[in-house]
């Protein structure tokens, strides 16, 4: 009997989903710590801030995510204080600013394909939206003060949780970028080896053929996104992040020009001579055994040999024609593409000193995709917004803000993929209401309060939260826990531990997911159903 991958995940979790669960807790610790020494106003946020970090536990991804937080946070508060500056006697126009701000940045999300990049934008919007309705939620004590007041709370808040994460990642187990771009870049090699061989394979099916060079463009995209990161490890990562970038441009090159090689024989089998025959053929023996090699030094000289093996064809040739003289040269400047992704991967791998240069992959942009998510985010806030200003509920404020933020995270998944996600999602918001009511709550309201009492309590709900957060399939269920649970508890200095205020709360979160869920079926890309 197979189990659920869930419970899997969680009755019988791998060694690195302890440790990245153990850091989880230690860094959310460590940030709701800072935030009551400090005495910021609501230290929950840095725990959702912390929360966030954990997606990806790399230290280079982490160090570049907690800035793309800290810079997006400072941005949306900069604009959250001019909209009220303007518009704090006007609200509805305050609302309809905060509307437009919020929809631009879902639409500049769709224009990058980085993930930390999409996640500054989601900031942005989220701590532009806090100070504008924390403010408008109070407006008796409302003057610039207040405004500048909660501006700079929001962002300390959720700046002191990315760098007590960002900290932890650095200080303890830490794993670096450089260990999957390595995997990843050997995955992308032997993937595209095998492809080489298979596109001058005349038994080979095009079937065959489609379903490599997906894989090989799959991992090359987690390749190129995760080169800008691993530049924040070390005075060695720049130069890793730009060999990623150059073994991505050569793979591409390869798998373009390849099957130029592969359809001439194929589709003009009559200007095929004996001796191009006889090239390919070496060419797919020689990429076999380049493959077969368990090293970057047998795999490069497996390479010369087939360079000087094409020149020496080349050489031999009698009478052929210009197009299998043109095709052999371009078999020659193939290996030679093959021969500076095998120099980018060993700069990857080890130290080296070879000075590599190249851009990275450039972001298809449509502005199509970028105007439909934008708008789709724009109706999940206005009909937040509705909400709270028809009951004036302050659990509408969590309806309003954290579906515009997971529109703009998950904007860029297809609606096969979104709705699965979302259900996940979901189900974690349904186990999170209970436990942070009946257990967090309850218990921690006959506590005294105190730091190590929050701690106490708290630490074994994250932890298993975090499990799930460890590993991709079950993400979705420890997000949709853990970003919920932190917002009913909401852990701070002067806890109220009322519960009809967690109770409203409980209900905003799951009806503002719920509501995010059939935005996103009933307002599409044209696109959304691949």
């Amino acid at each position: 009997m197979t189990l659920h991958p869930l419970l899997d995940q969680l009755l019988m979790p791998n060694r690195r989903a302890v440790i990245f669960a153990s850091k989880g807790v230690i860094s959310m610790a460590l940030a709701l710590f800072v935030s009551m020494y400090l005495e910021l106003d609501r230290p929950y946020w840095a725990l959702v801030s912390a929360v966030f970090l954990q997606i990806r536990p790399e230290s280079g991804l982490v160090i570049e995510k907690a800035l793309c937080q800290i810079f997006g946070s400072v941005a949306g508060g900069g604009v959250g204080i001019l909209i009220l500056a303007f518009f704090m006697p006007y609200p509805l126009l305050a609302l309809a600013c905060l509307t437009v701000w919020i929809g631009l940045n879902s639409a500049a999300s769709s224009m990058v394909h980085n993930t930390n990049f999409i996640y500054a934008f989601a900031m942005s919007g989220m701590t532009a939206g806090l100070v504008v309705i924390l403010v408008m939620a109070n407006p008796s004590v409302a003057d610039s003060r207040a405004v500048f007041d909660i501006a700079q709370s929001r962002i300390s808040e959720i700046t002191v949780g990315a760098l007590c994460a960002m900290l932890v990642s650095k200080l303890l187990w830490p794993v670096t970028v450089k260990d999957s771009l390595r995997n990843n870049a050997r995955t992308v090699i032997n993937k595209t080896l095998e492809y080489l061989s298979l596109e001058l394979d005349s038994d080979s099916t095009h079937e065959q053929r489609h379903q490599h060079a997906d894989q090989i463009l799959e991992t090359l995209v987690g390749l190129n996104d995760d080169s800008s990161a691993v530049a924040y490890e070390g005075p060695e990562g720049p130069g890793r992040s730009r060999a990623a970038n150059l073994l991505c441009n050569k793979v591409m090159s390869l798998l373009a020009v390849t099957q130029i090689m592969g359809r001439f024989p194929r589709n003009h089998p009559d200007l095929v001579s004996p001796a191009f025959s006889k090239l390919l053929a070496d060419m797919r023996v020689h990429f076999i055994k380049v493959a077969e090699s368990d090293s970057y030094e047998e795999s490069y000289r497996e390479a010369q040999t087939l360079r000087r093996a094409l020149l020496e064809h080349k050489a031999a040739y009698s009478n052929e024609s210009a197009i299998v003289i043109r095709l052999t040269q371009t078999a020659v400047e193939l290996v030679a593409d093959l021969v500076m992704v095998l120099r980018a991967y060993n700069a990857l791998e080890n130290r080296d000193q070879t000075l590599l240069k190249a851009s990275k992959l450039t972001t298809h942009r449509d502005p199509l995709i970028g105007v439909v998510n934008g708008f789709r985010t724009m109706v999940v806030f206005v009909i937040g917004a509705t909400i709270w200003l028809n009951t004036g509920t302050p659990a509408a404020i969590m309806l309003m803000i954290m579906p515009v933020v997971f529109s703009v995270m998950f904007a860029r998944f297809s609606l096969v993929v979104l709705t699965s996600i979302l259900r996940r999602l979901l189900l974690g918001v349904v186990v999170a209401v209970p436990v942070a009511l009946l257990f967090g709550l309850g218990l921690l309201s006959r506590s005294s309060g105190d730091f190590e009492m929050l701690v106490l309590v708290l630490a074994g709900p994250y932890f298993i939260g975090l499990l799930a957060l460890a590993d991709r399939p079950t993400l979705p269920y420890g997000l949709g826990f853990c970003i919920p649970f932190t917002l009913i508890v909401q852990p701070s200095n002067h806890m109220t531990f009322s519960m009809e205020t967690a109770t409203s709360n409980a209900l905003g979160l799951f009806v503002g997911i719920s509501i995010l869920y059939w935005v996103f079926k009933l307002i599409t890309p044209l696109d959304g159903q691949l």
